[in-house]
């Protein structure tokens, strides 16, 4: 459940700032402010300041209809397609996809990520080439309103966040219509099956069938 164990931090610009902590769920209420940092350091020659605190790739594209709050990183080569709403403290990698009606806030989204249909991400961290299908999304705040756990196994650890959706690995691949629930975290190389209810810790090279059913890639 470690950054070193979900993550190759090669893969995002907020390397750096990553490697301060030992749990993802940790960088959570520091996003904002390291987008700003991390905006004013962006190259003139590649980003476009749209907006304050709001930089774009000069190479990445932006559908009209798109809306994108501040503060905010967009990569290069990455999509941002019609009626995604980026609601701000997002950053988003290299050659990534934000597609239709996809919604976004407070998350880090690595480099060749792909969100591209109907999507919630909120409060979340996404690994590299990690995938979302159509539909699926991190649910942040738990219906009781009281702070979230990460269960693994009988263990729970007390993150004390109100707000937190989940923490998916390097190459995970989410099926379409997966419900993740608040403190999921997904080991790298996993498979959630479509129309999952996802709760607490999957190891990597995990398929997840159901929440009885969860056997290791061979």
């Amino acid at each position: 459940m470690k950054i070193c164990d979900l993550y190759d931090l090669n893969h995002t610009i907020a390397k750096d700032y990553l490697e301060k902590f030992e749990y993802p769920w940790e960088a959570l209420s520091g996003i904002k402010e390291i987008i700003i940092s991390l905006g004013k350091c962006l190259p003139k020659e590649k980003y476009d300041e749209i907006a304050e605190n709001v930089w774009i790739a000069k190479s990445a594209t932006v559908a009209p209809s798109a809306h994108i709050g501040a503060p905010c990183i967009i990569g290069e080569n990455s999509e941002i397609r019609h009626c995604a709403f980026i609601r701000g403290s997002a950053l988003v990698g290299n050659n990534c996809v934000v597609g239709n009606s996809t919604e976004m806030k407070n998350s880090i989204i690595f480099d060749n990520v792909q969100i591209p249909h109907f999507n919630y991400v909120g409060d979340s961290v996404l690994g590299y080439k990690s995938h979302l299908g159509a539909g699926a999304v991190t649910s942040n705040v738990k219906s009781d309103k009281t702070l979230v756990t990460v269960k693994k196994g009988t263990e729970k650890i007390e993150t004390g966040l109100k707000k937190f959706g989940a923490m998916i690995g390097d190459n995970v691949e989410v099926g379409c219509n997966s419900v993740l629930c608040p403190g999921t975290v997904i080991g790298k190389n996993s498979t959630v099956y479509p129309l999952s209810r996802v709760r607490g810790f999957v190891k990597e090279n995990s398929i997840f069938k159901s929440e009885d059913n969860i056997v290791i890639k061979e």
